[in-house]
């Protein structure tokens, strides 16, 4: 039996990855030096492809690197001088603060409520370089929208604006002039397989990481952005991955018709699950609830986790607190309309 998957990461990709593939193996893309002139022609196309198909100013940059958890990483060692401040109402924001505080011990946050849309007018303290923000918490089914984090941004112009868009950028228009930094995998709404992390940069961002100057490591900003801007990269990259994004940002109708379609199937998830007792949403503020990953509350999880996959669906596990008491559901955008099909059906003849 065909296991359809609605894991929220890494989740299903796209149908046309299995074409691409073999065109990149025929045409010996996966044997590539990374250091050729095809490689290079390869990585500014694709670049440029996500600056037109996903609305990222030009002057913002865009970097690769290996996982969204990377950029924790970049965002501690190369943009911050001594601390950072962490907003978080779920288990990867917080994950996220303690691993900024192993790098820079003076790291403070402040947890919101599952919920509470996020105070704009929230108090940071002057030694905060940087205030960091999960824009989908992927853990629980939450996000923060762009005006609130563009507000925050206006409300600290000096301090850098970090946000985690691990689980929506790809599915859903953001409005990346609203902060510094952005980052996300590949995993989720980009579809593709896992293995790489996509990190944008605003000017003021590229002017920190120039002014701290902080070169003591492979994955130093400045060394990755300095051979990003010859088209190249400081490490030996996943080939694979830029390619099948290139591949696929060719063939996209871009953001705001992915974004389109996305509402318009969470709308719908909204009015099926509307009809059920026993199936019903963790996040009841639809301000603050995701619109790529749906968590869902029951009262047995383990055992409709097992029907669930005995039907031929794979279902996300809870997170964190509410590991044993909701499933998840990606709502990601290569996730087919006789998927969701599917699911409606086995919980309609299961549950209801």
């Amino acid at each position: 039996m065909k296991i359809v998957s609605f894991y929220p990461g890494p989740s299903r990709v796209y149908s046309k990855v299995t074409e691409f593939l073999y065109e990149a193996y025929m045409d010996g893309v996966l044997s590539w030096n990374h250091r050729s002139k095809e490689f290079s022609e390869m990585l500014e196309k694709t670049l440029s492809l996500m600056k037109e198909k996903l609305l990222i100013p030009e002057d913002y940059e865009i970097v690769f690197t290996s996982s969204a958890t990377e950029c924790w990483e970049i965002i501690a060692q190369s943009l911050t001088r001594e601390k950072s401040f962490h907003l978080y109402n779920g288990a990867f924001g917080e994950k996220w603060m303690n691993y900024a505080k192993k790098l820079k011990p003076k790291t403070t946050g402040q947890q919101f409520g599952l919920e509470e849309k996020l105070n704009t007018e929230i108090a940071i303290d002057d030694e905060s370089e940087i205030v960091c923000i999960t824009q989908n918490e992927t853990s629980n089914g939450t996000h923060v929208s762009c005006d609130i984090i563009d507000q925050i941004k206006k409300n600290n112009p000096n301090k850098l604006v970090a946000v985690d868009a691990t689980s929506s950028m790809g599915g859903i228009v953001l409005d990346f002039k609203s902060a510094d930094i952005w980052f996300a995998s590949v995993q989720k709404c980009f579809g593709l397989p896992a293995g790489m992390g996509i990190m944008i940069l605003s000017p003021q961002a590229v002017q920190v990481s120039e002014s701290i100057g902080e070169n003591a490591h492979y994955n130093s900003l400045n060394f990755v952005l300095e051979n990003f801007r010859k088209f190249q990269t400081p490490y030996t990259p996943n080939v694979m991955d830029i390619y099948l994004l290139m591949r696929t940002l060719e063939v996209s109708k871009g953001i705001e018709r992915m974004q389109e379609k996305l509402l318009g199937r969470i709308a719908d998830y909204e009015k099926f699950f509307e009809e059920f007792d026993s199936l019903n949403f963790l996040v009841k503020n639809k301000e603050v609830r995701s619109q790529t990953v749906l968590a869902i509350e029951n009262e047995d999880v383990e055992k409709l986790k097992k029907e669930a996959l005995r039907a031929g669906i794979l279902v996300g596990n809870g997170y964190g607190e509410w590991k044993n008491s909701t499933f998840r559901i990606a709502n990601f955008p290569a996730i087919k309309k006789r998927a969701v099909k599917k699911l409606k059906n086995f919980c309609w003849s299961n549950y209801k």
